[in-house]
């Protein structure tokens, strides 16, 4: 069973935006593919019913939607939703990037300010009209 993370004492380093991405990791039993939930410049959220342990690193190949090429990115498990926990939220593991380059950030950043310009607001009584 994967260990549980407390809740970071430190705030977000970036903010998150809700979108479902294609992603690959490694794991003991060869790549998985599954749907990362949100992403940010310093990590995503995947979506999983077997998340790996808390600490764990892992080697991650992302496909953004814009990129001709998937690219790969290594990270850390930092924190665990198991599949049938009490607050209901969803399952998987947050992992936070590690030793990205400079492009790499760079695209990742353009990507979520891009998607973050054409999606719509979801605070109550935003505008919906969006140019």
């Amino acid at each position: 069973m994967a260990e549980k993370a407390p809740r970071p004492s430190r705030p977000r380093q970036a903010d998150r935006l809700q979108h479902e991405l294609l992603v690959a990791y490694r794991t003991v039993d060869g790549f998985i593919t599954d749907w990362a939930v949100n992403i940010s410049r310093g990590g995503i959220f995947i979506n999983t019913r077997n998340p790996l342990a808390v600490g764990s690193v892992v080697r991650l190949i992302v496909s953004l939607p814009d990129a001709a090429f998937p690219f790969d990115l290594t990270g850390r498990v930092i924190r665990v939703h198991e599949f049938d926990n009490p607050s209901n939220q969803v399952p998987g593991m947050g992992i936070e990037f590690m030793d990205v380059d400079d492009e790499k950030r760079a695209r990742i950043e353009r990507f979520v300010e891009r998607l973050r310009g054409e999606l719509p607001d979801p605070t109550p009584g935003a505008a919906t009209n969006r140019k």
